[in-house]
């Protein structure tokens, strides 16, 4: 599983209707609205590079109202959370 980080800048005005735009593609799981110099972070998730092409290149550019992506492909993941999912036994 191949995970892409991706800092998007949008038309402020249409922040909403593009982050719901974005969520909806295959290969989207997750989307933020954040503060600072970006406005969007989505979270790509897809099996393979060319599909990370796919995605990215061939329709969250294309998303009305992207103005601009940088992209970040993960390397690893640490995440607690996972790790605390991976060792629990299922008790309280």
């Amino acid at each position: 599983m191949i995970t892409a980080i991706v800092f998007v800048k949008a038309d402020v005005a249409r922040i909403p209707e593009v982050a719901e735009a974005i969520a909806a593609l295959d290969g989207v799981s997750e989307v933020y609205s954040v503060t600072g110099q970006i406005d969007l972070i989505a979270l790509v998730r897809v099996r393979n590079h060319d599909d990370v092409a796919a995605v990215i290149a061939d329709r969250l550019n294309k998303v009305p109202g992207v103005n601009e992506t940088e992209t970040h492909i993960a390397f690893r993941s640490y995440s607690r959370h996972d790790l605390e999912s991976a060792f629990s036994l299922g008790l309280d």
